[in-house]
């Protein structure tokens, strides 16, 4: 490594993941260097010295967000000896509700770890080999100083220090903190209330759980949320003058949760209308009446006034004036009302108001059908039948002497009446070299029939003709399969394509119809193969399929060759072993993965979690994705940082308490690249 690396500017906060500890206690800490460079906690500040008592003026000082560093036979920095040096890391920093820490060490020579100025390390010796320990032990509340001392004596240099909280709910029995500094804002407009707090210090944290209750309630056990946040925004809340109540609770890693912090309040402003009246749908008629009888269920709200009963001869039923017809506030649960006696449908919708003026939305429909049986007396004039390609395009006419009350027009084919139609039709649903006769019949509002027009009868020779072959086909190898291109069709009848994948063998292409795997809609003249790219040649043919289903065969339609890449890793592994089974999928945007543990097969023991690591092809080796292992029990993993447009491949471990590691199981997926979509 090169000497003094990682250094930061002065004063400028950095990001060191560190583990933590204890232990007995070893002595007196030697004297503090010089202060003036300020760093940042969590950042160390860094002091270099010319000898291994760390004495005297520092001959350089600056900032580290990490002790680990390995100089080798080299002097540490610009100015200083290759032996007979010393280096002091010091940082201060708050660790909220303090708890278990584990204090990781390893150093050629020597190094000592002070706590608040108590030796807790004490490995002060010039030795040939890097030497280890880690150290347990509880770190009380609150801000406390962390000094590692370091010295090379003789020989190769190297150090490194971490410290990590010890999570393990058997280890870790200290809650968090409880949350401070909350506050509560209500928005009138929105309805929504935020709540805030101040960030807890716990390096083990893990998260908040956020709880309401309304007032004179208590909290449930159930939290609002769980979040990583320090705000929270709620739903709209129903306004109705209530008061809610909102408490945080912080959680750490082991499942610990703090108590709750101060209660914080707000209060509803009330415009919530009524329910909408219930039972209103229940009513109705399908044979025609004279009067419409309505009943539905009462309200039940305090503040109730009453109700609007609003009518309409088309739906929805707008709640206008025009349409009320009950007056301002009915008293009752039901309604009576004389029908219009014009025929046709009319629609009933009923609200409820209460003491402030707020009206509720409109109950379920009632539908009532006026008295009317007359009959239309109007046949469609001048039908006329026309044969096409696609089908039969049939036209009428009808004029303002026809009846008014003519809803639509009902089409008979064969004597079947099949479809409504306004003023013309074309029938598409037909066999090529077929023959049908038409008629048509009018129909009022009501659903009453008029007479029949004149029949036609026409041949349907229809389309025969297949679309020509499309131009402009490339397949493009990608590391997720072969992209696919081609012209659009300029026939005007296309419906679709189909897509077949051809594979050479024993002398022969055998071709495979992969039209309804493919991801993206067979409308398109683009898609993409998601098909494991392992070196195979390929051979792919595209022909555009119309209405009538003509479409030319694969000796007649476009082809094109082209060879898979080969990204294949040079270590693969079975999906599943005897205990663990793994899947993987590109799902909503990212690599998916689900592992299966069976601990009851498993003959070395039970595992604590399992290890992810994903083929780095550059590299040609698996990187792990896991710093610690993942819990059996959460068995699926995201990899948010995969990339996309290729294939990744992932291997799965079982790890155990010592740290050993099962045989790895394996899978791939095939990652869409997201400007095809």
């Amino acid at each position: 490594m090169n000497p003094a690396r990682r250094t930061t500017p002065a004063a400028t906060t950095a990001t060191a993941v560190v583990l933590a500890t204890a232990g007995a206690l070893l002595g007196t800490a030697a004297p503090v260097a010089s202060a003036a460079t300020t760093c940042n906690s969590p950042v160390y500040k860094r002091q270099f010295f010319a000898n291994t008592a760390l004495s005297g003026t520092p001959k350089r000082t600056d900032c580290d967000a990490a002790v680990a560093e390995n100089w080798g036979a080299k002097a540490p920095a610009t100015g200083l000896p290759k032996d007979n040096f010393g280096i002091r890391w010091t940082v201060t920093r708050d660790f909220g509700s303090g708890g278990p820490f584990a204090l990781t060490v390893a150093a050629q020579d020597g190094i000592r770890v002070y706590l608040d100025g108590k030796a807790k390390v004490n490995l002060w010796k010039n030795v040939t080999t890097t030497q280890k320990k880690t150290v347990n032990l509880t770190i009380p509340s609150g801000k406390h100083t962390l000094r590692i001392d370091y010295a090379n004596f003789t020989g190769n240099a190297n150090v490194n220090f971490a410290y990590a909280p010890r999570t393990s709910t058997a280890v870790d029995k200290v809650k968090p903190l409880a949350p401070t500094a909350p506050t509560v804002t209500y928005d009138k407009t929105t309805g929504k209330a935020k709540l805030t707090w101040a960030k807890n210090k716990e390096m083990d944290l893990a998260g908040y759980k956020v709880f309401r209750r309304l007032k004179d309630a208590a909290f449930g056990t159930k939290p609002l949320t769980t979040t990583t946040s320090t705000s929270y925004t709620d739903a709209p809340l129903p306004e109705t003058g209530a008061t809610y109540y909102y408490e945080v609770r912080a959680y750490d890693k082991a499942g610990n949760v703090s108590t709750g912090s101060a209660d914080k309040a707000v209060t509803t402003v009330d415009t919530t209308a009524p329910a909408a009246p219930t039972g209103v749908s229940d009513n109705g008629t399908i044979t025609p009446v004279a009067e419409a009888n309505l009943n539905w269920y009462p309200n039940t709200e305090p503040d109730l006034a009453g109700y609007r009963v609003y009518r309409s001869a088309s739906e929805p039923v707008a709640l206008t004036a025009d349409n009320l017809v009950s007056g301002s506030s009915w008293t009752g649960s039901w309604y009576d009302d004389k029908l219009p006696p014009t025929g046709g449908s009319f629609y009933y919708v009923i609200t409820a108001v209460d003491t402030h003026g707020n009206e509720s939305a409109a109950s379920l429909t009632a539908v009532y059908e006026s008295v009317d049986t007359t009959k239309p007396t109007f046949a469609p004039d001048d039908l006329k039948a026309v044969d096409g390609e696609r089908g039969v395009s049939l036209t009428w006419t009808w004029g303002p002497d026809a009846d008014e009350d003519i809803a639509y027009f009902y089409v008979y084919r064969d004597g079947i009446g099949f479809t409504t139609a306004g003023e013309s039709y074309v029938d598409t649903e037909i066999g090529r070299s077929t023959t049908h006769t038409y008629w048509v019949r009018a129909v009022d509002r009501q659903g009453n029939f008029g007479p029949a027009s004149d029949s036609v009868t026409v041949d349907h020779v229809g389309d025969y003709t297949a679309p020509a072959a499309v131009t402009g086909l490339t397949a493009t190898a990608m590391e997720n399969g072969v992209r696919l291109d081609w012209d659009d069709s300029p026939a005007e009848d296309v419906a679709d394509y189909r897509i077949h994948r051809g594979v050479y063998a024993d002398g022969a292409w055998t071709y495979t119809d992969i039209t309804d795997s493919l991801p993206y809609s067979s409308v398109w003249s683009r898609n993409w193969d998601p098909n494991l790219p392992d070196g195979e040649k390929l051979r792919y043919v595209v022909a555009a399929i119309d209405n009538d289903g003509n479409v030319l065969d694969i000796g007649s339609a476009t082809s094109v060759d082209v060879a898979e890449l080969n990204v294949i890793p040079t270590e693969t592994y079975p999906d599943e072993s005897a205990i663990l089974h793994l899947e993987s999928e590109d799902f909503a945007g990212e690599a998916h993965l689900t592992v299966n543990y069976t601990a009851d097969r498993d003959t070395y023991g039970t595992a604590i979690g399992y290890h992810v690591y994903r083929w780095d092809r550059a590299k040609g080796a698996y990187a792990r994705l896991t710093e610690t292992p993942r819990p059996v029990t959460k068995n699926h993993y995201s990899d948010y940082a995969a990339p996309t447009g290729t294939t990744l491949f992932y291997k799965v471990t079982a790890v155990y308490a010592d740290g050993t590691e099962s045989a790895p199981v394996g899978d791939h997926v095939l990652r869409a690249d997201s400007s095809e979509a």
